[in-house]
């Protein structure tokens, strides 16, 4: 019911800067989406989530103050903003939508992209 297409990732430099973008086709109405990424050997963890109309968003607490998760609906497409890069920023990053009320749990997204990667290089 719902396509996500993420782009976005590269290499970066320590300190640098990347957006990822996640279109999303389909049913993509009252959607609430989110942001997860996952490091080699380690599970894939909550980054940032934004809810419908954009008035509720959460962060990880090791992201905070540095990403920055936008949307626009109008296009479908929810944006996440990386801004001093980290090598510990290092992983896949993926997409997700669900139809419930945002959040921050893995479990409650029904929807994934296919990931895009992001290597920090210190």
């Amino acid at each position: 019911q719902v396509q996500l297409v993420e782009s976005g990732g590269g290499l970066v430099q320590a300190g640098g800067s990347l957006r990822l973008s996640c279109a999303a086709s389909g049913r993509t109405f009252n959607i609430a989406m989110g942001w997860f990424r996952q490091a080699p050997g380690k599970e894939r963890e909550f980054v940032a989530a934004i809810s419908w109309s954009g008035s509720r968003i959460y962060y990880v607490d090791s992201v905070k103050g540095r990403f920055t998760i936008f949307r626009d609906n109008a296009k479908n497409t929810v944006y996440l903003q990386m801004n001093s890069l980290k090598p510990e920023d290092t992983a896949v990053y993926y997409c997700a939508a669900t139809f419930r009320v945002v959040t921050t749990r893995r479990s409650e997204y029904d929807y994934w992209g296919q990931g895009t990667q992001v290597t920090v290089s210190s």
